[in-house]
Protein backbone atom coordinates (compact mmCIF):
# COMPACT_ATOMS: atom_id res chain seq x y z
CA UNK A 1 0.00 0.00 0.00
CA UNK A 2 1.05 3.44 -0.50
CA UNK A 3 2.89 5.03 2.07
CA UNK A 4 0.68 8.52 3.12
CA UNK A 5 -1.51 5.65 5.77
CA UNK A 6 -1.58 5.35 9.42
CA UNK A 7 -0.68 1.87 11.23
CA UNK A 8 -4.65 1.55 10.99
CA UNK A 9 -5.21 1.61 7.60
CA UNK A 10 -1.75 0.07 6.44
CA UNK A 11 -0.09 -3.05 6.31
CA UNK A 12 3.58 -2.24 7.44
CA UNK A 13 5.87 -4.56 8.46
CA UNK A 14 4.49 -7.46 11.09
CA UNK A 15 6.09 -5.95 14.10
CA UNK A 16 2.71 -3.18 13.46
CA UNK A 17 0.65 -5.91 11.83
CA UNK A 18 -3.49 -5.51 13.29
CA UNK A 19 -6.17 -7.93 12.21
CA UNK A 20 -8.01 -5.23 9.82
CA UNK A 21 -5.56 -4.74 7.20
CA UNK A 22 -5.52 -8.81 6.91
CA UNK A 23 -9.13 -8.36 6.33
CA UNK A 24 -9.20 -5.87 3.55
CA UNK A 25 -11.72 -6.72 0.78
CA UNK A 26 -11.12 -4.39 -2.18
CA UNK A 27 -10.79 -5.99 -5.32
CA UNK A 28 -6.94 -4.98 -7.00
CA UNK A 29 -6.58 -5.76 -11.33
CA UNK A 30 -2.91 -6.41 -11.83
CA UNK A 31 -2.61 -6.12 -15.96
CA UNK A 32 -0.16 -8.73 -16.93
CA UNK A 33 -0.02 -10.32 -20.46
CA UNK A 34 -1.88 -13.73 -20.63
CA UNK A 35 -0.22 -17.39 -20.93
CA UNK A 36 -2.37 -19.99 -22.43
CA UNK A 37 -0.23 -22.18 -19.79
CA UNK A 38 0.50 -22.15 -16.40
CA UNK A 39 2.88 -19.99 -14.27
CA UNK A 40 4.41 -19.50 -11.59
CA UNK A 41 5.22 -16.66 -8.84
CA UNK A 42 8.82 -16.50 -7.39
CA UNK A 43 9.51 -13.75 -4.60
CA UNK A 44 12.96 -12.41 -4.82
CA UNK A 45 15.25 -11.45 -2.54
CA UNK A 46 13.97 -7.65 -2.21
CA UNK A 47 10.41 -9.08 -1.76
CA UNK A 48 9.25 -8.14 -5.65
CA UNK A 49 7.02 -10.15 -7.51
CA UNK A 50 8.25 -12.40 -10.45
CA UNK A 51 6.01 -14.41 -12.66
CA UNK A 52 7.88 -17.08 -14.70
CA UNK A 53 6.33 -18.34 -17.61
CA UNK A 54 6.29 -21.44 -19.50
CA UNK A 55 9.60 -21.20 -21.71
CA UNK A 56 11.44 -19.69 -18.79
CA UNK A 57 10.65 -16.18 -19.45
CA UNK A 58 10.27 -14.00 -16.53
CA UNK A 59 7.98 -10.86 -15.93
CA UNK A 60 8.42 -8.43 -12.73
CA UNK A 61 5.05 -7.91 -11.51
CA UNK A 62 3.46 -4.32 -11.05
CA UNK A 63 3.30 -2.88 -7.75
CA UNK A 64 0.19 -1.98 -6.51
CA UNK A 65 -0.91 1.11 -5.20
CA UNK A 66 -4.10 1.87 -2.83
CA UNK A 67 -5.25 5.25 -2.60
CA UNK A 68 -7.10 6.27 0.58
CA UNK A 69 -10.00 6.67 -1.72
CA UNK A 70 -9.61 3.30 -2.46
CA UNK A 71 -8.91 1.87 1.03
CA UNK A 72 -12.06 4.38 2.58
CA UNK A 73 -14.19 2.58 -0.65
CA UNK A 74 -13.48 -1.31 1.61
CA UNK A 75 -16.11 -2.04 4.11
CA UNK A 76 -12.92 -3.96 6.03
CA UNK A 77 -12.12 -1.50 8.60
CA UNK A 78 -14.54 1.25 8.35
CA UNK A 79 -18.12 1.52 8.55
CA UNK A 80 -19.98 2.58 5.19
CA UNK A 81 -21.02 5.44 7.49
CA UNK A 82 -17.52 6.96 8.26
CA UNK A 83 -16.74 6.19 4.58
CA UNK A 84 -19.31 9.03 3.15
CA UNK A 85 -18.02 11.23 5.96
CA UNK A 86 -14.37 11.02 5.35
CA UNK A 87 -14.21 11.08 2.01
CA UNK A 88 -16.22 14.88 2.32
CA UNK A 89 -12.76 15.82 3.90
CA UNK A 90 -10.66 16.35 1.32
CA UNK A 91 -8.56 19.39 -0.21
CA UNK A 92 -11.20 19.22 -2.73
CA UNK A 93 -14.09 19.50 -0.52
CA UNK A 94 -11.76 22.41 0.94
CA UNK A 95 -11.52 24.37 -2.10
CA UNK A 96 -15.28 23.86 -2.61
CA UNK A 97 -16.11 25.56 0.34
CA UNK A 98 -13.48 28.16 0.52
CA UNK A 99 -15.01 29.34 -3.52
CA UNK A 100 -18.65 29.42 -2.34
CA UNK A 101 -17.77 31.59 1.19
CA UNK A 102 -16.27 33.83 -1.41
CA UNK A 103 -18.68 34.22 -3.82
CA UNK A 104 -21.16 34.68 -0.77
CA UNK A 105 -19.38 37.47 0.70
CA UNK A 106 -19.68 38.98 -3.09
CA UNK A 107 -23.44 38.42 -3.40
CA UNK A 108 -25.29 37.30 -0.24
CA UNK A 109 -22.61 38.56 3.01
CA UNK A 110 -25.18 37.58 5.46
CA UNK A 111 -25.01 34.19 4.97
CA UNK A 112 -21.55 33.99 4.35
CA UNK A 113 -19.57 32.14 6.68
CA UNK A 114 -16.15 32.64 9.41
CA UNK A 115 -13.97 30.16 8.40
CA UNK A 116 -11.48 29.12 11.06
CA UNK A 117 -8.55 26.97 10.39
CA UNK A 118 -6.42 25.10 13.15
CA UNK A 119 -2.82 24.11 12.95
CA UNK A 120 -1.45 21.65 14.57
CA UNK A 121 2.41 21.89 15.23
CA UNK A 122 3.55 18.08 13.76
CA UNK A 123 2.23 19.17 10.19
CA UNK A 124 3.70 22.83 10.76
CA UNK A 125 7.65 20.97 11.58
CA UNK A 126 6.57 18.44 8.87
CA UNK A 127 6.02 21.43 5.98
CA UNK A 128 9.24 23.43 7.68
CA UNK A 129 11.28 20.63 6.85
CA UNK A 130 9.83 19.89 3.19
CA UNK A 131 10.09 23.42 2.27
CA UNK A 132 13.26 24.52 4.17
CA UNK A 133 12.05 27.11 6.52
CA UNK A 134 12.06 27.99 10.42
CA UNK A 135 8.65 26.94 12.23
CA UNK A 136 7.08 29.86 13.19
CA UNK A 137 7.86 31.17 9.28
CA UNK A 138 6.32 28.10 7.80
CA UNK A 139 3.27 28.44 10.12
CA UNK A 140 3.07 32.20 9.02
CA UNK A 141 3.53 31.21 5.42
CA UNK A 142 0.57 28.64 6.18
CA UNK A 143 -1.48 31.41 7.40
CA UNK A 144 -1.12 33.38 4.24
CA UNK A 145 -1.87 30.48 1.89
CA UNK A 146 -4.59 29.75 4.00
CA UNK A 147 -6.21 33.32 3.93
CA UNK A 148 -5.42 33.83 0.10
CA UNK A 149 -7.59 30.69 -0.28
CA UNK A 150 -10.20 32.16 1.64
CA UNK A 151 -10.28 31.07 5.59
CA UNK A 152 -10.77 34.76 7.97
CA UNK A 153 -9.13 33.11 10.77
CA UNK A 154 -6.15 30.63 11.32
CA UNK A 155 -4.92 29.67 15.12
CA UNK A 156 -2.68 27.55 16.41
CA UNK A 157 -3.98 24.37 17.83
CA UNK A 158 -1.70 24.87 20.87
CA UNK A 159 -4.35 26.25 23.24
CA UNK A 160 -6.08 23.43 22.55
CA UNK A 161 -3.11 20.98 23.05
CA UNK A 162 -3.01 23.00 26.62
CA UNK A 163 -6.28 22.31 27.14
CA UNK A 164 -5.95 18.70 26.74
CA UNK A 165 -3.03 18.44 28.91
CA UNK A 166 -4.70 20.25 32.09
CA UNK A 167 -7.76 18.39 31.98
CA UNK A 168 -6.29 15.00 31.40
CA UNK A 169 -3.86 15.69 34.36
CA UNK A 170 -6.84 16.89 36.26
CA UNK A 171 -9.09 13.44 34.88
CA UNK A 172 -5.90 11.22 36.53
CA UNK A 173 -6.01 12.56 39.84
CA UNK A 174 -9.98 11.47 39.95
CA UNK A 175 -9.06 7.98 38.85
CA UNK A 176 -5.92 7.64 40.67
CA UNK A 177 -7.93 8.54 44.14
CA UNK A 178 -11.10 6.58 42.77
CA UNK A 179 -8.60 3.13 42.45
CA UNK A 180 -7.00 4.06 45.78
CA UNK A 181 -10.83 3.93 47.27
CA UNK A 182 -11.66 0.79 45.19
CA UNK A 183 -8.32 -1.29 44.18
CA UNK A 184 -10.99 -3.57 41.77
CA UNK A 185 -12.43 -0.94 39.83
CA UNK A 186 -10.99 0.13 36.03
CA UNK A 187 -9.77 3.53 36.76
CA UNK A 188 -6.12 2.41 36.19
CA UNK A 189 -4.30 2.66 34.07
CA UNK A 190 -5.40 5.09 31.74
CA UNK A 191 -4.54 5.49 28.53
CA UNK A 192 -4.18 8.47 26.20
CA UNK A 193 -7.10 8.78 24.21
CA UNK A 194 -5.72 12.18 22.04
CA UNK A 195 -4.76 9.19 18.86
CA UNK A 196 -8.14 8.31 17.01
CA UNK A 197 -6.06 5.36 15.24
CA UNK A 198 -5.78 3.48 18.73
CA UNK A 199 -9.20 4.58 19.93
CA UNK A 200 -10.33 3.32 16.15
CA UNK A 201 -8.44 -0.17 17.32
CA UNK A 202 -9.73 -0.28 20.75
CA UNK A 203 -13.04 0.00 19.91
CA UNK A 204 -13.95 -1.90 16.92
CA UNK A 205 -10.89 -5.12 18.34
CA UNK A 206 -11.56 -4.77 21.67
CA UNK A 207 -14.30 -3.03 22.76
CA UNK A 208 -15.97 -2.89 26.35
CA UNK A 209 -12.58 -4.82 27.72
CA UNK A 210 -10.40 -1.68 26.70
CA UNK A 211 -12.66 1.19 26.71
CA UNK A 212 -12.96 2.05 30.31
CA UNK A 213 -9.23 2.40 30.89
CA UNK A 214 -8.99 4.65 28.01
CA UNK A 215 -9.09 8.94 28.80
CA UNK A 216 -12.71 10.91 28.80
CA UNK A 217 -10.61 13.78 28.05
CA UNK A 218 -11.08 15.04 24.48
CA UNK A 219 -8.20 15.27 21.58
CA UNK A 220 -6.58 18.42 21.01
CA UNK A 221 -8.43 18.62 17.78
CA UNK A 222 -12.06 17.61 19.09
CA UNK A 223 -11.47 20.53 21.99
CA UNK A 224 -10.39 23.09 19.40
CA UNK A 225 -13.47 21.95 17.77
CA UNK A 226 -15.39 22.89 21.26
CA UNK A 227 -13.86 26.43 21.72
CA UNK A 228 -14.46 27.68 18.15
CA UNK A 229 -17.70 26.32 17.74
CA UNK A 230 -19.17 27.30 20.75
CA UNK A 231 -16.35 30.29 22.87
CA UNK A 232 -15.77 31.70 19.53
CA UNK A 233 -18.96 31.74 18.09
CA UNK A 234 -20.37 33.37 21.29
CA UNK A 235 -17.79 36.23 20.88
CA UNK A 236 -18.59 36.78 17.97
CA UNK A 237 -22.19 36.97 18.45
CA UNK A 238 -22.65 33.77 15.71
CA UNK A 239 -24.11 30.07 16.23
CA UNK A 240 -22.19 27.38 15.85
CA UNK A 241 -23.20 26.33 12.20
CA UNK A 242 -22.37 29.81 10.78
CA UNK A 243 -18.33 28.90 11.18
CA UNK A 244 -16.79 26.60 9.11
CA UNK A 245 -14.08 24.94 11.12
CA UNK A 246 -10.73 23.08 9.34
CA UNK A 247 -7.88 21.48 10.95
CA UNK A 248 -4.50 20.63 9.42
CA UNK A 249 -3.41 17.30 11.63
CA UNK A 250 -0.50 14.53 10.99
CA UNK A 251 -2.52 11.61 9.92
CA UNK A 252 -5.59 10.74 7.82
CA UNK A 253 -7.55 9.42 11.38
CA UNK A 254 -7.99 12.78 12.68
CA UNK A 255 -11.19 12.35 9.27
CA UNK A 256 -12.38 9.23 11.35
CA UNK A 257 -12.35 11.52 14.40
CA UNK A 258 -13.56 14.47 13.52
CA UNK A 259 -16.67 12.23 11.53
CA UNK A 260 -17.94 11.07 14.96
CA UNK A 261 -21.42 11.27 16.14
CA UNK A 262 -20.14 12.04 19.31
CA UNK A 263 -18.92 15.59 17.65
CA UNK A 264 -22.23 16.34 16.04
CA UNK A 265 -23.66 19.38 17.64
CA UNK A 266 -27.63 18.03 16.39
CA UNK A 267 -29.32 21.72 17.43
CA UNK A 268 -27.44 22.94 15.12
CA UNK A 269 -26.55 20.32 12.81
CA UNK A 270 -23.29 21.03 12.57
CA UNK A 271 -19.81 19.38 13.64
CA UNK A 272 -16.98 20.69 15.52
CA UNK A 273 -14.52 20.05 13.04
CA UNK A 274 -16.10 20.25 9.74
CA UNK A 275 -13.02 18.98 7.61
CA UNK A 276 -9.45 17.69 8.11
CA UNK A 277 -6.38 18.62 5.65
CA UNK A 278 -3.38 16.90 6.15
CA UNK A 279 -0.02 17.86 5.38
CA UNK A 280 0.76 15.81 2.99
CA UNK A 281 -2.76 16.74 1.33
CA UNK A 282 -1.47 20.25 1.66
CA UNK A 283 1.77 19.75 0.28
CA UNK A 284 0.08 17.49 -2.67
CA UNK A 285 -2.20 20.77 -3.35
CA UNK A 286 0.70 23.44 -3.62
CA UNK A 287 2.26 20.89 -6.20
CA UNK A 288 -0.49 20.79 -8.23
CA UNK A 289 -0.69 24.74 -8.94
CA UNK A 290 3.05 24.76 -9.03
CA UNK A 291 3.42 26.84 -6.18
CA UNK A 292 5.87 26.78 -3.07
CA UNK A 293 5.12 27.30 0.16
CA UNK A 294 8.16 29.66 1.19
CA UNK A 295 6.75 32.05 -1.99
CA UNK A 296 3.59 32.61 -0.28
CA UNK A 297 2.80 35.86 1.51
CA UNK A 298 3.13 35.72 5.64
CA UNK A 299 0.55 36.63 7.85
CA UNK A 300 0.28 36.67 11.60
CA UNK A 301 -1.10 33.69 12.81
CA UNK A 302 -4.19 35.13 15.13
CA UNK A 303 -5.43 34.88 18.81
CA UNK A 304 -9.54 35.54 18.55
CA UNK A 305 -9.93 34.79 22.31
CA UNK A 306 -10.91 36.63 25.19
CA UNK A 307 -7.82 36.33 26.94
CA UNK A 308 -4.14 38.50 26.28
CA UNK A 309 -2.94 37.23 23.47
CA UNK A 310 0.75 36.02 23.90
CA UNK A 311 3.52 36.78 21.50
CA UNK A 312 3.31 34.08 18.85
CA UNK A 313 5.70 31.28 18.14
CA UNK A 314 5.71 28.03 17.42
CA UNK A 315 6.57 26.01 20.66
CA UNK A 316 6.78 22.47 22.28
CA UNK A 317 5.41 20.82 25.35
CA UNK A 318 7.63 19.08 28.10
CA UNK A 319 7.85 15.16 26.43
CA UNK A 320 7.38 13.50 23.06
CA UNK A 321 6.46 15.35 19.67
CA UNK A 322 2.96 13.66 20.46
CA UNK A 323 2.38 16.09 22.81
CA UNK A 324 3.82 15.31 26.04
CA UNK A 325 1.02 13.56 28.12
CA UNK A 326 3.06 11.09 29.57
CA UNK A 327 5.63 13.57 30.93
CA UNK A 328 2.88 16.39 31.97
CA UNK A 329 0.73 14.28 33.66
CA UNK A 330 3.64 12.44 35.57
CA UNK A 331 4.58 15.49 36.51
CA UNK A 332 1.69 16.81 37.85
CA UNK A 333 0.92 13.66 39.71
CA UNK A 334 4.02 13.34 41.55
CA UNK A 335 3.37 17.23 42.71
CA UNK A 336 -0.17 16.57 43.90
CA UNK A 337 -0.16 13.09 45.25
CA UNK A 338 3.58 12.87 46.66
CA UNK A 339 4.78 16.79 47.21
CA UNK A 340 7.80 15.42 49.41
CA UNK A 341 9.33 13.28 46.93
CA UNK A 342 11.41 15.03 43.69
CA UNK A 343 10.40 13.44 40.48
CA UNK A 344 12.68 12.52 37.69
CA UNK A 345 11.77 12.68 33.78
CA UNK A 346 13.87 9.84 33.22
CA UNK A 347 12.31 7.29 30.73
CA UNK A 348 14.03 4.23 29.79
CA UNK A 349 13.65 2.41 26.96
CA UNK A 350 12.54 -1.14 27.53
CA UNK A 351 12.08 -4.13 24.41
CA UNK A 352 12.75 -1.23 21.99
CA UNK A 353 13.11 2.60 21.48
CA UNK A 354 9.17 3.02 20.92
CA UNK A 355 8.43 1.64 24.84
CA UNK A 356 9.44 2.99 27.54
CA UNK A 357 8.56 4.12 30.96
CA UNK A 358 9.32 6.25 34.12
CA UNK A 359 9.24 5.44 37.71
CA UNK A 360 8.57 7.65 40.72
CA UNK A 361 10.13 5.50 43.80
CA UNK A 362 10.63 6.20 47.70
CA UNK A 363 13.00 3.60 49.45
CA UNK A 364 13.01 0.86 47.33
CA UNK A 365 9.13 1.13 46.53
CA UNK A 366 6.96 2.29 43.56
CA UNK A 367 4.94 4.67 43.79
CA UNK A 368 4.14 6.01 40.55
CA UNK A 369 4.65 3.78 37.05
CA UNK A 370 4.23 5.40 34.08
CA UNK A 371 4.62 4.34 30.17
CA UNK A 372 5.20 4.98 26.19
CA UNK A 373 4.14 2.81 24.09
CA UNK A 374 3.74 3.69 20.55
CA UNK A 375 3.31 1.44 17.39
CA UNK A 376 1.21 -1.52 17.32
CA UNK A 377 3.61 -4.27 18.73
CA UNK A 378 3.83 -2.33 21.46
CA UNK A 379 0.18 -1.70 22.23
CA UNK A 380 -0.76 -5.19 21.31
CA UNK A 381 2.23 -6.43 24.19
CA UNK A 382 0.01 -3.64 26.43
CA UNK A 383 -3.34 -5.15 25.57
CA UNK A 384 -1.81 -8.76 26.04
CA UNK A 385 -0.66 -7.75 29.96
CA UNK A 386 -4.53 -5.79 30.55
CA UNK A 387 -5.72 -9.09 29.76
CA UNK A 388 -3.54 -10.76 32.08
CA UNK A 389 -3.98 -8.38 34.95
CA UNK A 390 -0.59 -7.80 35.09
CA UNK A 391 -0.05 -4.31 33.69
CA UNK A 392 2.19 -2.51 35.94
CA UNK A 393 1.44 0.95 34.88
CA UNK A 394 -0.81 3.74 36.09
CA UNK A 395 -0.69 5.49 33.11
CA UNK A 396 0.73 5.21 29.28
CA UNK A 397 1.07 7.77 26.36
CA UNK A 398 -0.47 5.21 23.89
CA UNK A 399 0.44 6.29 19.86
CA UNK A 400 -0.51 4.24 17.13
CA UNK A 401 1.81 5.33 14.63
CA UNK A 402 6.11 4.21 15.80
CA UNK A 403 7.75 7.33 17.09
CA UNK A 404 4.35 8.96 17.18
CA UNK A 405 2.39 11.52 15.99
CA UNK A 406 5.58 13.44 14.24
CA UNK A 407 5.46 10.19 12.31
CA UNK A 408 2.39 10.29 11.47
CA UNK A 409 0.76 8.55 8.47
CA UNK A 410 0.01 11.70 6.49
CA UNK A 411 3.04 13.70 7.08
CA UNK A 412 5.19 14.77 4.40
CA UNK A 413 7.21 11.88 3.02
CA UNK A 414 11.89 12.24 2.65
CA UNK A 415 12.59 13.08 -1.04
CA UNK A 416 16.13 12.98 -0.47
CA UNK A 417 17.42 9.50 -0.15
CA UNK A 418 17.94 9.91 3.40
CA UNK A 419 15.82 6.96 5.13
CA UNK A 420 12.68 7.35 7.50
CA UNK A 421 14.37 7.44 10.83
CA UNK A 422 16.62 10.08 9.41
CA UNK A 423 13.33 12.07 8.80
CA UNK A 424 11.88 11.54 12.12
CA UNK A 425 15.22 12.30 13.66
CA UNK A 426 14.95 15.70 11.82
CA UNK A 427 11.44 16.37 13.38
CA UNK A 428 12.28 15.46 16.44
CA UNK A 429 14.98 17.64 16.52
CA UNK A 430 13.51 20.63 15.19
CA UNK A 431 10.61 20.06 17.99
CA UNK A 432 13.14 19.83 20.52
CA UNK A 433 14.76 23.18 19.54
CA UNK A 434 11.55 24.85 19.80
CA UNK A 435 10.70 26.88 22.60
CA UNK A 436 9.31 25.40 25.71
CA UNK A 437 5.78 26.05 26.57
CA UNK A 438 3.90 25.26 30.08
CA UNK A 439 0.66 25.86 29.93
CA UNK A 440 0.14 25.21 33.68
CA UNK A 441 2.75 28.44 34.45
CA UNK A 442 1.13 30.18 31.33
CA UNK A 443 -1.45 33.24 32.45
CA UNK A 444 -2.69 33.57 29.85
CA UNK A 445 -3.88 29.89 29.25
CA UNK A 446 -4.87 29.55 32.31
CA UNK A 447 -7.36 32.99 32.42
CA UNK A 448 -8.83 31.06 29.26
CA UNK A 449 -9.03 27.60 30.84
CA UNK A 450 -10.98 29.28 33.88
CA UNK A 451 -12.67 31.18 32.62
CA UNK A 452 -14.47 28.97 29.98
CA UNK A 453 -13.96 25.46 30.59
CA UNK A 454 -12.95 25.65 34.15
CA UNK A 455 -12.01 22.51 35.84
CA UNK A 456 -15.00 22.39 37.87
CA UNK A 457 -17.51 23.80 35.33
CA UNK A 458 -19.85 21.51 34.01
CA UNK A 459 -20.50 23.01 31.12
CA UNK A 460 -16.49 22.48 30.87
CA UNK A 461 -16.88 18.87 31.62
CA UNK A 462 -19.32 18.18 28.66
CA UNK A 463 -16.74 20.76 26.33
CA UNK A 464 -13.38 18.91 27.76
CA UNK A 465 -14.76 14.97 27.56
CA UNK A 466 -15.80 12.53 25.49
CA UNK A 467 -17.53 8.71 25.64
CA UNK A 468 -16.30 5.69 23.74
CA UNK A 469 -18.39 2.80 22.76
CA UNK A 470 -17.75 -0.85 21.62
CA UNK A 471 -18.18 -1.27 17.45
CA UNK A 472 -20.01 -5.02 16.75
CA UNK A 473 -17.89 -6.41 13.67
CA UNK A 474 -20.30 -7.02 10.52
CA UNK A 475 -20.27 -10.74 10.04
CA UNK A 476 -20.40 -11.01 6.19
CA UNK A 477 -19.29 -13.94 3.44
CA UNK A 478 -16.73 -11.69 2.69
CA UNK A 479 -15.08 -11.04 5.98
CA UNK A 480 -15.39 -14.83 7.15
CA UNK A 481 -11.74 -16.59 7.35
CA UNK A 482 -11.85 -19.66 5.84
Amino acid sequence: MSAGFSGVLQLTDLDDFITPSLECIKPIKVEKSTTSTGSKIKIENDGSYVQIKAGGDAERLKRVDISLNDCLACSGCITSAETVLVTQQSQEEMLRVFEENLQLKQSAPEQAKLIVVSISVQPILSLAVRYNLKPTETAERLSGYMKKLGADLVVDCCVGEDFALLEAQNEFIERYQNHQNNPKSESLPMLASSCPGWVCYAEKTHGSFILPYISATKSPQQIMGSLVKNFLASIKGINPNQIYHLTVMPCYDKKLEASRNEFYNSAFETRDVDCVITAIELEALLSSSNLDLADMPSSSVDWPWNAKPPDYQVSRHIGSGSGGYAHQIFLHAAKILHPNIEPHLDFKPLRNIDFREVILENDGKVLLRFGIANGFRNIQNLVQKLKRKKCPYDYVEVMACPSGCLNGGAQVRSKEDSTSRDLIQKLENLYESLPLHKPEENPTVLELYNQWLGPHSDRGKSMMRTTYHAVEKNTTALTIKW
